[in-house]
């Protein structure tokens, strides 16, 4: 019955128990030990791991002044509350807490801001004088505007200083006021164009009067940063303008080189173009008149006729003097007029009379004059001239041995490359575009570092810290292996009694498996007798002992024949 539930039990349950049975049976400073091996690893890993981790820390205020820094540090004592300080006016609590200590900062009223606003008006006395007053919102004003520029992101602390002049009822004698502004920036960063400018029309816009040229920003390091911003007044190039050209050349350079790339490969060619830009901005207004056409095909643009008819009266004539002043003399008239005459068609001498009046007529024409008016205004950033480099790096040939050889271009070759250069950049020699191109042999790249250089550079860095966790290694394997291994190594595997040397009377085991001598005692405490009948377990156990003993001996007395027997296995197998 019992080889039966033997049988059936499982095998894992089995030994779970023979180890737990072994382990109870330890000594009781081996149990202490493997206990305080295994509390050990277990701190040591546990240390490890939180010390390389990083701690969840967020930025509860940056850029803050000294005083704020010590108020709110101060305030975090009382309340208990790990904070961390760093670089820059930084401060860091635990992120789980982050809003509640913002939140409670505030009901303190920190942090104060870094200059006095416009509260600085709130505590006015009263009869206070008018120059006071005026200087009270003065202070307000710059404090007002430092506050509005430390929140750009590059500017770690701001002074601004107003110059109000006393305000006049005389407009000649009126005065504008002046700006100065004192940037702190933060390590490592740099004031552009744009927010300059930026900062300039802030300061412009905020107090009456106050033009933008009568602004100036200087940095902690006392340049003069405001100057960049000016537009050009014919003393030089704005940042803008040079970004263009820049930019015209980084343009004209990438399409070379991408145009030779396919043919060299890549790296194999650079270009370099230098553009010369015209920022002057040009208007021309002309006017053209034609030559003079016949009336015909011209345009009229006015015309004036005037006619005057003679009455037939005696013109005055002859030459102006006395005798032609004189009164006309007495008439005398025929009695008799010729036959068919009218009364005043013939003189007294009886000629006809021919009448003296004429008719006048004036013609007046005005053409309309051909004229063109031009009015031209050329772009500002107009090209004028482009000069490129190319140098192209040396081809690789195969030679007899297929080896590949750098060999120089052709002189055909270089004209190619020239004649390509000059297409992408659209060559144009009336304006006096130069290309020039080199063929030479390029200097060997410098190769990215192998992994050993990688190796040896991040022991070289970090050899403290690499120092640091071997120590933590070495106690590690210790532990593990010195330690915990021979105790679990115990408890695993069972001890292999000792075997009885041979010749003694400790045991002796017969054919039939009766024992004939045991040296000990039983669980009863009396030893066994001779010829007890053994377990079958105990057979094989005490047979593989003998015959393991018996192999040593051989071993041992008769090296060769034992080297002879294991030939004889090997040579059967």
């Amino acid at each position: 019955m019992a080889e039966l539930v033997d049988n059936t039990t499982p095998a894992w349950k089995g030994r779970v128990a023979e180890a737990a049975n072994r382990f109870k049976a330890l000594p009781n400073n081996k149990k202490l030990l493997f206990f305080a091996a295994l509390a050990a690893v277990f701190s040591l890993v546990v240390a490890l791991v939180l010390f390389n981790r990083a701690p969840d820390e967020r930025v509860l205020f940056s850029n803050l002044s000294d005083g704020d820094g010590g108020q709110i540090t101060a305030a975090l004592q009382q309340m208990n509350v790990p904070y961390k300080l760093g670089e820059g006016g930084v401060i860091s609590v635990p992120a789980d807490r982050l809003y509640d200590v913002r939140l409670k900062l505030a009901a303190q009223g920190l942090p104060k801001a870094g200059g006095t606003g416009f509260e600085l008006m709130d505590g006015q006395k009263f009869g206070i004088s008018q120059f006071s007053e005026q200087v009270n919102y003065q202070r307000a004003v710059e404090g007002e505007l430092s506050r509005t520029i430390e929140s750009v992101s590059a500017v770690r602390q701001a002074r601004v200083h107003l110059a109000i002049p006393k305000q006049s009822v005389f407009v000649r004698e009126r005065e504008l006021p002046t700006a100065s502004v004192m940037l702190t920036l933060h390590p490592g960063r740099v004031m552009d164009a744009a927010q300059t400018a930026g900062i300039m029309h802030l300061v412009s816009s905020s107090v009456p009067n106050l033009p933008l040229k009568n602004v100036s920003i200087v940095d902690q390091d006392g340049n003069l940063i405001s100057g960049a911003t000016e537009l050009e007044n014919g003393s030089g190039l704005d940042r803008r303008q040079l970004g263009l050209v820049r930019q015209i050349e980084k343009d004209y350079a990438q399409r070379v080189e991408s145009i030779l790339e396919p043919i060299f490969g890549k790296g194999n060619a650079h270009a370099q173009v230098t553009a010369q830009v015209d920022f002057s901005e040009l208007e021309q207004t002309s006017e053209t008149y034609r030559p003079n056409s016949s009336p015909n095909p011209s345009a009229t643009r006015s015309q004036q006729i005037m006619e005057s008819l003679g009455n037939g009266a005696p013109t005055p004539s002859g030459v102006p003097g006395a005798l032609s002043n004189q009164p006309p003399s007495a008439a005398s008239a025929p009695l008799t007029l010729p036959p068919g005459a009218a009364p005043g068609t013939v003189t007294l001498s009886g000629q006809p009379l021919t009448p003296t009046g004429a008719t006048r007529r004036e013609i007046t024409t005005n053409y309309e004059v051909d004229k063109t008016i031009q009015h031209l205004r050329q772009p500002k950033g107009q090209v004028k001239r482009l000069s490129a480099a190319v140098v192209v790096n040396f081809k690789l040939v195969p030679d007899k041995d297929g080896a590949l050889k750098p060999t120089a271009l052709t002189a055909r070759e270089i004209e190619q490359v020239n004649a390509l250069v000059r297409e992408a950049i659209g060559y144009n020699a009336d304006r006096g575009d130069s290309v020039n191109v080199v063929n030479a042999a390029f200097a060997d790249a410098v190769l990215p570092p192998t992994l050993q250089d990688k190796v040896v550079g991040y022991v070289s860095d970090n050899g403290g810290e690499l120092f640091k966790y071997a120590l933590l290694a070495i106690a590690l394997a210790y532990l593990l292996l010195g330690v915990v291994r021979p105790i679990v190594r115990d408890i695993v595997r069972p001890p292999v009694p000792p075997v009885p040397e041979r010749g003694s009377a400790e045991a002796a085991v017969v054919g039939g498996g009766k024992l004939l001598a045991v040296a000990g005692d039983d669980e009863d405490g009396e030893g066994r007798p001779a010829g007890a009948e053994l377990s079958p377990q105990e057979k094989q156990r005490l047979d593989y002992d003998a015959a393991l003993l018996a192999a040593r001996e051989l071993v041992k007395t008769d090296p060769r024949m034992a080297a002879q027997i294991i030939k004889e296995w090997i040579a059967d197998e």
